[in-house]
C-alpha cells in the first residue's frame, strides 16, 4: 500500500489500507435486482463472522428489503457481531440517508454518482458522512463518473464493472477495472481504490489480477454469499495473492 494511514478518513479507509495485500469487503446480501434470490435465511451476523474470520477487512450490509432482502437490524447486528468497519451498500442519495446510516451504526456510505447526479451534491453528502464519524465510499461506472468523482474530492472510489446494478440482466464487464486502473493512478496515493462486481465469480475478475494492477481493495458478494463454506472460500481467494 501507498497510502499514510494517518492521512485518509476514518476506520472503514483505514482497515482497507492496512492491508499489506489486497483488502476484502466482503458483502451481506440475501438477492439481487439481477440474480433474485441467492441465499435467502442468510443469518447477516453469523455470516460476517464467516467474512471476518476468512480475512474480510470490512462488511458491506444492504439494508433494503424489496431488491436486496436486507434491513437496518441486519446492519445492527453486523456491527454487535464483529469489529470490522461495516459500509452501508444501499442507494444513498439524500442527506437523510446519511443520517439513517449514522443511526444504524454504519462505518461508511455508498455514494453512487450516477444517482447522485452532480458534483456539488457528492461533495455535500461527502462532507455529511465524514462529519458524522463515517466513510464515503464513492462508486463509479466510467470515465466521467471518475472526473465528477475526482471534481468532488472523493478519497474512495470503487468502479462498478455493472454498467446497471439496478438491470435485471446481470451484465458484467469483467475487464473494466483493468481499464480504469491507468486513469485511478492519475488522481495519485491519495485515493483508495476498489474494484466491485463480478469478483472471484466463474470466469470473473480474480482478486491477484487486481493487486497487480494497483488497487487497494475488492469488494465481494456473491462469490462468498453462495458459498457453502464462506470462510474457507475466502481464505483461498486471498492465498492467491502475490
Amino acid at each position: 500500500m501507498t497510502l499514510d494511514s494517518e492521512s485518509v478518513g476514518h476506520g472503514f479507509a483505514k482497515a482497507l489500507i492496512a492491508e499489506p495485500e489486497l483488502a476484502v469487503i466482503a458483502e451481506v446480501k440475501r438477492k439481487s435486482p439481477s440474480a433474485g434470490d441467492l441465499r435467502p435465511g442468510l443469518g447477516a451476523a453469523e455470516t460476517a463472522i464467516e467474512y471476518v474470520r476468512g480475512g474480510a477487512a470490512c462488511i458491506s450490509v444492504l439494508t433494503e428489503g424489496p431488491r436486496f432482502g436486507g434491513s437496518p437490524e441486519d446492519l445492527k447486528s453486523v456491527k454487535q457481531a464483529v469489529d470490522a468497519p461495516v459500509l452501508r451498500k444501499d442507494f444513498l442519495t439524500t442527506p437523510q440517508h446519511i443520517h439513517d446510516a449514522a443511526a444504524m451504526g454504519a462505518d461508511a456510505v455508498l455514494l453512487i454518482v450516477e444517482d447522485i447526479g452532480s458534483v456539488s451534491e457528492v461533495e455535500e453528502l461527502q462532507a455529511l458522512a465524514l462529519s458524522l464519524g463515517m466513510d464515503a465510499l464513492t462508486e463509479i461506472r466510467g470515465e466521467h463518473d471518475l472526473t465528477m468523482a475526482a471534481e468532488a474530492g472523493a478519497y474512495m472510489i470503487a468502479v462498478n464493472q455493472r454498467d446497471n446494478p439496478t438491470d435485471t440482466r446481470f451484465t458484467v464487464d469483467h475487464h473494466k477495472a483493468v481499464r480504469m486502473a491507468g486513469l485511478l493512478a492519475e488522481l495519485g496515493p491519495g485515493v483508495v481504490t476498489v474494484a466491485a462486481s463480478g469478483i472471484e465469480t466463474p470466469n470473473g475478475t480474480k482478486l491477484a489480477d487486481l493487486a497487480e494492477i494497483g488497487y487497494d481493495a475488492a469488494l465481494i458478494g456473491e462469490a462468498l454469499v453462495l458459498s457453502d463454506a464462506p470462510a474457507q472460500r475466502l481464505r483461498t481467494m486471498l492465498e492467491t495473492l502475490p
